[in-house]
């Protein structure tokens, strides 16, 4: 029987995200259809870089005009929906750029306020689903919008997070932005040395250059940048060394 030109392009996804080595396809199944020039990835992966690598390299194929984003990444310490709520609104809490948005959390279809500033400046609403972290409402800027989904990144049981912040009032969002973020989220990282670290955005791809003393400050520095929304490669030029 002939193959169909869905089942071709779904062919043609599967050996671009067999040749990406941190996607590791083998261990990591991923289910591939496509439809329409929607392609639908849907699975669980190893770690924040191999979804975004999945979501990059199969956007970059001609036939794929949209991308349906089910992939979700295996937690470093399962919890339950609501321990994993209370640690996401503990570390939004306790986050002092953000001290000045209120907070909301929904809970068995009710909402439930946690915070309400005297001069609230933007909202931050929180609902977890199996895992999944959804933020909406609206911040002050950029960086509010990416610090708080690299803190809900952050809680080991996270297994995806959908940043549908606004920013209000509204402000161009570019590779400084992105630049400005990741350089606040690794002075937020108590195990990262960020003075030592410089970083650069080009096209939504960050850079990471500078000297770090372990190989696993190397690798905690580069997973923060792929927390940040909005960042689609990283590249880790860092070296190791005293």
């Amino acid at each position: 029987m002939a193959r169909t030109g869905n089942e071709n392009v779904v062919d043609q996804v599967r050996r671009t995200l067999q040749g990406e080595p941190r996607i590791a396809l083998a261990r990591h199944p991923i289910a591939i259809s496509f439809a329409d020039g929607a392609l639908t990835l849907e699975g669980e992966v190893a770690d924040i870089a191999a979804k975004k690598l999945a979501l990059e390299k199969a956007a970059a194929l001609p036939p794929v005009s949209g991308i349906v984003d089910r992939l979700h990444v295996a937690p470093s310490a399962p919890m339950g929906d609501k321990a994993l709520r209370d640690a996401v609104h503990d570390a939004l809490l306790q986050e002092p750029a953000l001290a000045n948005c209120a907070l909301s959390e929904r809970v068995k279809g009710a909402w439930r306020r946690l915070r309400v500033p005297i001069e609230a400046a933007g909202e931050i609403r929180v609902e977890v689903s199996s895992g999944v972290v959804t933020l909406n409402g609206a911040v002050p800027g950029h960086s509010h919008k990416r610090l708080a989904g690299v803190l809900c990144w952050w809680v080991p049981g996270t297994r995806d997070v959908i940043n549908g912040l606004a920013v209000d009032p509204a402000e161009p969002d570019n590779d400084a932005e992105i630049t400005d973020a990741v350089r606040l989220v690794l002075e937020k990282d108590p195990f990262v040395n960020a003075g030592q670290i410089q970083v650069g955005t080009h096209d939504c791809v960050v850079t990471l250059r500078g000297m770090v003393p372990t190989p696993t400050e190397r690798e905690m520095a580069e997973f923060d940048a792929w927390f940040v929304f909005g960042v689609d490669k990283v590249l880790n030029e860092l070296a190791v060394g005293s």
